[in-house]
């Protein structure tokens, strides 16, 4: 059986442009307007997912897909630095930043660690690798990082090596109990050349 997993990080929005833990706000015109213009550039699917944020669901609604809300899928879960700037808590708890950023089992915010977002994904990739044929799911950049972490079997400390920029597809394919990667297509724009 094959199964790929297709991962569309959300289109930009002023909390990612502030570098703001998820505070449930909505896309800016401008991610909107690319993420409609970038809407059936994406192969059909078996099954449409989507993380519960608000910045998800409304990336998944301009591209045009009617996906599922998978609570599974919901980002890191922050606790008490939810809707601040990583500046701001850097500001006013820079050994918990610090702790935090190296690492994977710490939690100061009160919230999931980065190992155990790592450990959800996981579950999830298992579950998904038993899906025939295609899943695409618009999600937040951390658990596209944790899928990449889980999928290449990476430590967890690499979490916040990698980057993902807005409104790409990472995309896990493969057989046999290993995934491959396929790293950040954008979806529309001149960067798709």
């Amino acid at each position: 059986m094959t199964s790929r997993v297709l991962l569309v990080s959300p289109a930009m929005s002023a909390s990612l442009r502030q570098a703001r833990f998820d505070d449930g706000g909505s896309l800016d015109d401008g991610g909107a307007a690319q993420a409609r213009s970038a809407a059936g550039s994406l192969p059909t699917a078996a099954r449409v997912l989507v993380s519960p944020s608000v910045r998800c669901r409304e990336t998944a609604a301009a591209l045009g897909l009617d996906g599922v809300p998978a609570a599974d899928l919901a980002g890191l879960a922050v606790g008490r630095w939810r809707g601040r700037t990583l500046d701001e808590v850097g500001a006013a708890e820079p050994e918990a930043v610090a702790r935090w950023l190296t690492d994977p089992a710490c939690a100061p915010h009160g919230g999931e660690s980065v190992r155990d977002l790592c450990g959800r994904i996981a579950r999830w990739l298992a579950d998904a690798r038993a899906v025939e044929g295609r899943t695409l799911a618009v999600v937040e950049p951390d658990v596209v990082r944790a899928a990449v972490v889980e999928a290449l079997n990476l430590p967890a400390a690499l979490f916040w090596r990698l980057d993902v920029p807005p409104l790409t597809v990472t995309e896990l394919g493969g057989r046999a109990g290993r995934w491959n990667l396929r790293l950040g297509r954008p979806l529309a724009g001149p960067e798709a050349d």
